[in-house]
């Protein structure tokens, strides 16, 4: 039988649903203090390959980060790729790799993904900021989803280390990094790498997803994003990173949202993953805000997509992932939902 629940912000209850949000959002307000200081100020970084694995980079010069407009806190020209791990004070055994959105020319860390990590530790969830390699630079179009691959592996290698429990990691990204989440999780079986050492022994498949504003089809009529074009430069890329392609049985639990008005992935792309989950029986939740745009990060206080880390919780607590509140040690006192600025992040 098919567990899927798809909830929508209609229009009629927009007075009801605007003053439950703006309460919501004030009392997530009260809680970020709280939330941030349980997160540890320096996160532990685990390089992703062996001396020698990979090959030369083909990119010059240093990573950079944006400092100005949408691409503040944004990286590029990433040539070593890593895990930034948030430890926290208390976890909870769960664990989640977060994957910034930027088009596969950019990685949105700094308003995306870093914010969505630090929420997530002070809940007691042990996170992993992942920084990947780009087709911009030059590297081929497979290598975010190998380092993608392999840190799934390198978390599961690192559990006791980390205090997880290797069934319970799973996957969020926004935007490009939806689509790169959700390839990680309905292609686990392709090897992207050959093994490099034992790690490589470990399962990579996710055993939970969040995909946020995500771009899932690389496929007409959808085929209008930078992640498209970036992609593009493996000749079957339609075929081997439209996520709704790969979607079997085996695909993990998944959790998606976006806003009717995205002018950047159309909502639609969610509207079709939502349906190749539906037809598979994977169980999944989809909520659709009437407006909100492209690339929230936590969600900007006042507006629908601020109410996402919420029912992201919710969906995690009523799965298993989280416990619930005041069951079991979490880094914060009750979920805080935290904001992040907005940024325009191309997909």
């Amino acid at each position: 039988m098919t567990a899927a629940r798809m909830t929508t912000t209609p229009a009629a209850g927009a007075r009801t649903i605007t003053r439950t949000l703006a309460a919501l959002c004030l009392s997530f307000a009260l809680l970020v203090p709280t939330a941030r200081a349980q997160v540890p100020a320096v996160p532990q970084v685990i390089d992703l390959w062996p001396e020698g694995a990979l090959p030369a980079p083909p990119n010059n010069g240093p990573e950079r980060v944006g400092s100005d407009g949408s691409a503040r806190g944004a990286v590029t020209n990433v040539s070593r790729p890593r895990i930034e791990v948030y430890r926290p004070a208390r976890p909870n055994g769960t664990a989640v790799l977060v994957l910034g959105g930027g088009g596969y020319f950019r990685i949105q860390v700094g308003t995306a993904a870093r914010p969505v990590a630090q929420w997530l530790s002070a809940l007691g969830v042990t996170t992993a900021v992942l920084y990947y390699r780009m087709p911009v630079d030059g590297w081929k179009a497979e290598a975010p989803f190998q380092d993608a691959q392999r840190a799934m592996r390198v978390l599961r290698a690192h559990a006791g280390e980390l205090g997880i429990d290797p069934a319970r990691i799973g996957v969020i990204g926004s935007s490009a990094g939806a689509n790169l989440g959700g390839i990680i999780a309905t292609r686990a079986d392709f090897a992207f790498y050959p093994p490099v050492d034992d790690v490589d022994a470990q399962p990579s498949r996710p055993d939970f997803l969040g995909m946020l504003y995500p771009v899932v089809s690389l496929r007409a009529p959808l085929d209008t994003t930078r992640s498209r074009r970036e992609l593009g430069t493996q000749p079957d890329a339609v075929e081997a990173y439209s996520v709704e392609l790969h979607v079997d049985g085996r695909t993990p639990p998944t959790f998606l949202a976006h806003a009717a008005d995205d002018p950047i992935a159309d909502v639609r792309h969610s509207l079709l993953m939502f349906d190749a989950l539906r037809e598979h029986e994977v169980p999944a939740e989809l909520h659709v805000f009437e407006t909100g745009g492209h690339s929230w990060g936590l969600g900007k206080p006042g507006t629908a997509p601020s109410a996402w880390p919420r029912l992201f919780a919710d969906w995690m607590r009523g799965h298993g992932w989280l416990p619930a509140p005041g069951t079991a040690p979490v880094a914060a006192n009750s979920p805080a939902e935290a904001d992040a600025d907005a940024a325009i992040d191309e997909n």
